[in-house]
């Protein structure tokens, strides 16, 4: 059935018509404007904006708490304790703590402004008109004036409280940041500058694990030796060891050109540190006939007859030597530590 059949009342209508709004004057896209402002309690009841600003600096207040909470769980708990927590089972009690106060503390900051902004900034909509990228005086002057008008709205001169709260709470929460970098790594403190070795501690060779005797160094022979008391199942060995492995060598008293070396020594018996003083390998090879000891790692040569000064190599300095004795049972002992860092050169070398 064609259109011409169909009774005219059945006909669809055009909807530009139907509507009034294509009809030769109407326009289509016109602007319907902004909905009517309906003010919110906060706009008219200060009793109620108070309660408002209350509950705004309740969590900037608390996001301070848990900032603290983030630092004193950061002292408190050590890094090998776990606890069980519903539902999460066992997890370890500093990173759960960390994780919790931190996601508290910035929770509760976003919490506080977005509150701020929906009870208490202005909510009235404005429309602005498009305009050029480049900004001439006028605009410049009415984005300023916009500012200012924002931070009127805002309330942030009148609101006392919360502006205090949360400056308080911004304040804050970056020292989590700081706390963060205590793990980049330990202090050093003074531990770099000190052994096990002390006055009267014995010198255990550390192949047999008994104390040393005079006789027991002939000239010639290298010998290593560690700490009277030092156990090699003990948990800081390593890191012990690393400072105060001793070399032990014999030399014809002659032979030693370095005076302080020759008082410091026993009947010719030197004590140097075994830890190169160039990146901290540990030196094992030695030449009898010229008393030179070679670094495997990177060839750093010390004369051990002359101060264990460097003749060859990248190494900084020469080996520190420990002063040594016999003690009222014949064996040898330290008699203080070393006067130096072992080791390569750090930061605090002075």
């Amino acid at each position: 059935m064609s259109s011409q059949q169909i009774p005219e009342e059945n006909l669809p209508v055009e909807q530009g018509t139907a509507h009034g709004a294509v009809d030769g004057a109407g326009d289509p896209f016109a602007d319907p404007g902004l909905p009517a402002h309906k003010p919110r309690i906060q706009d008219i009841d200060e009793r109620a904006a108070d309660r408002s600003e209350r509950a705004v600096a309740l969590m900037f207040t608390l996001s301070m708490l848990a900032t603290v909470g983030f630092i004193a769980a950061y002292v408190i708990f050590p890094v090998d304790k776990i606890v069980y927590i519903w539902p999460f089972g066992h997890v370890s009690a500093l990173n759960f703590s960390l994780g919790l106060t931190l996601g508290l503390a910035l929770f509760l900051i976003g919490a506080g402004a977005v509150h701020w902004a929906r009870t208490l900034m202005s909510d009235v909509e404005v429309a602005d008109d498009r305009h050029a990228i480049e900004a001439t005086p006028e605009v410049k002057a009415k984005v300023l004036a916009d500012f200012a008008d924002g931070a009127r709205e805002s309330a942030l001169g009148r609101r006392k409280l919360i502006r205090n709260t949360m400056f308080g709470a911004l304040a804050l929460v970056p020292l989590s940041g700081v706390v963060l970098l205590r793990d980049l790594g330990p202090l050093p403190e003074k531990k770099l500058r000190k052994t096990l070795w002390a006055k009267g501690k014995q010198l255990v060779n550390m192949n047999t694990m008994e104390p040393l005797r005079p006789e027991d160094v002939v000239v010639g022979s290298l010998t290593f030796a560690m700490p009277e008391g030092l156990e090699e199942d003990a948990h800081d060995f390593q890191s012990q060891i690393a400072k105060a492995a001793l070399m032990i060598i014999r030399i014809e008293p002659d032979n030693i050109k370095d005076k302080r070396e020759r008082e410091w020594a026993h009947e010719g018996i030197v004590a140097f540190s075994k830890i190169c003083t160039h990146v901290g390998c540990p030196i094992s090879l030695y030449e009898q006939q010229t008393h030179h000891v070679l670094c495997p790692c990177h060839q750093s040569t010390f004369d051990l007859s002359d101060g264990a000064r460097v003749i060859f190599g990248p190494a900084g300095h020469a080996l520190p030597q420990l002063r040594i004795g016999v003690n009222s049972e014949g064996n040898l002992e330290a008699l203080g530590d070393f006067e130096e860092p072992v080791g390569p050169a750090f930061w605090e070398r002075g």
